[in-house]
């Protein structure tokens, strides 16, 4: 009886930076790309948010 790949547990994809890309498949990198991708977009949220919090505190104490 054959196992379908569908049955494996899928490894959590992850990256480290600098990391050696040459093994990776079109579909792994693709995967990385779009986990980083989404990361990235955390990241922006979170500088936004922390601009605007110390842009009212800046306006609040110049007042």
């Amino acid at each position: 009886m054959a196992i379908e790949d569908d049955d494996k547990p899928r490894r959590k994809v992850s990256h480290e930076i600098g990391q050696d890309l040459s093994l990776l498949s079109l579909e792994e990198l693709n995967e990385r790309i779009s986990l980083l991708t989404s990361e990235i977009e955390r990241l922006q949220a979170a500088a936004t948010k922390k601009r605007a919090s110390k842009e009212a505190a800046n306006n609040f104490f110049k007042s």
